[in-house]
């Protein structure tokens, strides 16, 4: 299916609006993630986005598997040379001293262990996945040019950051001549707007794009949650977060679950469909990432990119959000998918 394709923020690369997030939480079953990876392929996605963390489960236990996965899977497809991947780098992932962090030592042995289980000769778009303060902005900062330099990564991206470690970022960049950022990689939802403040005043006066994470508040405006009601053990709100489910979902909040969902029934899609619609519909924003476990999700996430909303309905949406920015400083949703 052909879809939309737009300029990776200031990077020439052309990619879909919405990419395909391989932190599979809610999946533990390999083959099913590997259908639901199809599933976005088939349905014209050509960006997907992993890291070297990510794996089944959400657990660190099987970390590296949504890379391996997806190495996998393109290779019986054959159709790697069509497909955008980002991976990132900074995480722990081991105990050893040297398991975590930005060090030009750690940086260059997880992109070849990214790229041997992806088995592919590049990763599109490399991110630094946190801010780390216990090393340099220069130091990794070459360390990605080099990589860029090699072959080894063709973009760069930073995750987490805020706009100063960003704008931080590019003054080295350009003082060492360094190939520029194209993407920065942060939550952004009805329920999290923070990034309105410096982030997006920031891209515009730079031309970065912004890849917006977490755009159904982990689950919460996906339609799965009823404010008035204690989520089911199964899900991930009533099991891991239960505790900060109503703690969380209550006043402006759970107005804006209301909210999306009414318009939902009212546009005739899912509430899921309006929250990334939503989010789509702002031009800081280059490309929405879809958390899909399965493929039933991933199906319902594409019709968002089908789905333009009514101004009248985007205004009620951007009333009952902003609302809760008055009382909601987005604890709860940051650094989560």
């Amino acid at each position: 299916m052909q879809r939309e394709y737009v300029n990776f923020a200031n990077g020439g690369v052309m990619v879909t609006r919405m990419a395909l997030g391989l932190g599979f939480r809610g999946q533990n079953d390999a083959d099913e993630a590997k259908k639901t990876i199809a599933t976005a392929l088939d349905g014209g996605l050509n960006l997907i986005d992993c890291a070297n963390v990510y794996g089944l489960g959400d657990n660190r236990r099987f970390a590296g598997t949504s890379e391996q996965i997806l190495g996998e899977l393109l290779k019986d497809r054959g159709d790697r040379d069509d497909i955008v991947i980002t991976s990132k780098v900074s995480s722990p992932i081991g105990k050893g001293v040297n398991d975590h962090n930005t060090s030009r030592w750690h940086i260059m042995r997880e992109v070849e262990r990214s790229l041997t289980r992806l088995q592919t000769d590049r990763i599109d778009v490399y991110l630094i996945h946190h801010f780390d303060e216990t090393v340099g902005y220069e130091e990794r900062t070459r360390a990605l040019e080099d990589l860029v330099r090699d072959g080894k990564i063709r973009y760069t991206g930073l995750c987490n950051y805020q706009a100063w470690q960003v704008v931080q970022t590019l003054r080295i960049q350009d003082r060492i001549n360094a190939n520029s950022l194209i993407t920065v990689q942060n939550p952004y939802s009805m329920l999290n707007r923070e990034l309105e403040d410096e982030m997006f005043p920031m891209v515009r006066a730079t031309g970065l794009g912004i890849m917006a994470y977490s755009p159904l508040a982990v689950g919460l405006l996906s339609g799965d949650y009823d404010p008035d009601r204690m989520p089911e053990s199964s899900r991930l709100w009533g099991s891991r977060r239960s505790h900060a489910f109503n703690r969380v979902v209550r006043g402006a909040a759970a107005d804006v679950i209301r909210t999306n969902a009414e318009i939902a029934k009212r546009v005739g899609a899912t509430p899921a469909q309006v929250a990334q619609a939503w989010v789509l519909s702002h031009p800081e924003i280059t490309v929405s990432i879809s958390g899909a476990d399965t493929v039933d999700q991933m199906k319902d996430n594409l019709g968002a990119l089908e789905l333009t909303l009514p101004e009248d309905e985007l205004a009620k949406l951007n009333d009952a959000s902003h609302r809760l920015r008055l009382t909601l400083d987005g604890a709860g949703f940051e650094n989560d998918r």
